[in-house]
This record gives C-alpha cells, sequence and structure tokens, in this order.
C-alpha cells in the first residue's frame, strides 16, 4: 500500500490569524462600529492577499462582528438598542441556568475557583482593563463548571457581539461597585447550594447590566 503522501499543517490557519487581529480592532474600537472595513489596505497592511482576509471576514459575519452588503462591502456591526436588549436577554436566559447548575453540581474546589476570582475583580475595581478581563473570566469560568458545551458556546459568541458596546455600562457612575455587589450577591447563593437564589442573582446582575447600557 503506497504511503499517504505529507500534509503540512500550520498550527494555525492565516485567515484564523487574521480574524484574530481584526477582532480586537474592533474591540479596541480602532475598527468603530458602522464603519467600513477597507480590505485593500488591510491586505496591503498585513502583507497578504484579499482571500485569507476575505475568508477573517466571513468568520467575524458569523459571530455577528461584521455585517456584509451586498456589493458594498464589510462594515463593522452597530448594535441597535433592540440587538442590545436581546443580546442581554438571552444571555441572562443561559447564564442564570447555569449558575442554577453550578449551585447544584459544583465541587466545593470549584466553587472556591470562583471565589478567588470574584476576590480578584474586587482587587481590580480601580484597574477597568483589568476589571473587564476578570469579569468575563469569571462569568465563562462558571459556564465551564455548569458543564453544557453547547451553552458555553453560544455564550461565547454572544459575549463577542456584546463587546460591540464595550465597557458602556460600566463606565456609568457606581456601576462597578454595583456590579461587584451584583456579584457577591451570586456567590453568596453559589456557597450556599441555593440554586434558585444564584439563578435570581444572575438575572439581577443582566437586569442592571442592562439599564446601565441603555
Amino acid at each position: 500500500m503506497p504511503a499517504a503522501s505529507a500534509v503540512s499543517l500550520t498550527p494555525r490557519a492565516l485567515y484564523e490569524q487574521v480574524a484574530e487581529q481584526l477582532r480586537q480592532r474592533i474591540f479596541r474600537r480602532e475598527l468603530e462600529p458602522g464603519s467600513w472595513i477597507d480590505e485593500l489596505k488591510i491586505a496591503e497592511e498585513f502583507g497578504i492577499s484579499r482571500t485569507p482576509l476575505r475568508e477573517a471576514l466571513k468568520v467575524l459575519a458569523a459571530e455577528g462582528l461584521v455585517t456584509m452588503k451586498v456589493r458594498r462591502g464589510a462594515y463593522v456591526t452597530e448594535m441597535s438598542d433592540k440587538d442590545l436588549h436581546d443580546v442581554y436577554h438571552l444571555l441572562s436566559l443561559l447564564e442564570r441556568d447555569a449558575a442554577a447548575a453550578v449551585a447544584a453540581n459544583a465541587t466545593p474546589a470549584q466553587v472556591q475557583q470562583l471565589q478567588t476570582l470574584h476576590d480578584e475583580l474586587v482587587a481590580a475595581a480601580e484597574d477597568r482593563e483589568r476589571f473587564f478581563s476578570l469579569n468575563e473570566r469569571f462569568h465563562m469560568r462558571l459556564l465551564e463548571l455548569a458543564d453544557n458545551r453547547w451553552r458555553s458556546q453560544v455564550v461565547a459568541d454572544l459575549r463577542k457581539v456584546m463587546k460591540l458596546n464595550r465597557h458602556n455600562s460600566l463606565f456609568k457612575r457606581g456601576r462597578i461597585d454595583q456590579s461587584l455587589s451584583e456579584h457577591a450577591a451570586i456567590m453568596a447563593a453559589l456557597r450556599a447550594r441555593d440554586a434558585a437564589a444564584a439563578e435570581r442573582a444572575m438575572r439581577e446582575h443582566f437586569t442592571s447590566g442592562l439599564e446601565a447600557a441603555g
């Protein structure tokens, strides 16, 4: 039987690397919501052809970060008030269900992992960038512990879209302190193994977040 021909694989496909670069530019507001993405300029800047760039844009379009318009090209997605409300609504449904699952099923060591992240979050209250990063880590770790990969995947995609409205809610005066208080309520429910209280605390957390983002 003839030997199979060797296939050369790179650790990460070029278009995925390009997608990540563009994703971070969107999150940093270097590419503003509603702005047109100049494919020629970006391809030249990255030193690539337009083929991997277009593949990258397809990835970002599937995530909701980019909107493709017929004969007009790619644009950074703009979040309407309805979009924001819809994303928060779905995140609330999914994450409060996850919080209830963690309260009911997590080991003491796993609850302590979340407590450690919460303590780090409290310590980072004066450092907004670190606070935002730790906040996301807390929520995604809770999703991991809830152990439903499909829910985690959907939430991860929704959180990318939510970053189109990045940090706006936490810029509101007093919102970080309020958010920490809500996190404390979630942690109290998790430590008490009270699934109903954990679900309620997470719902209130997202309700407050949406009010601050509006």
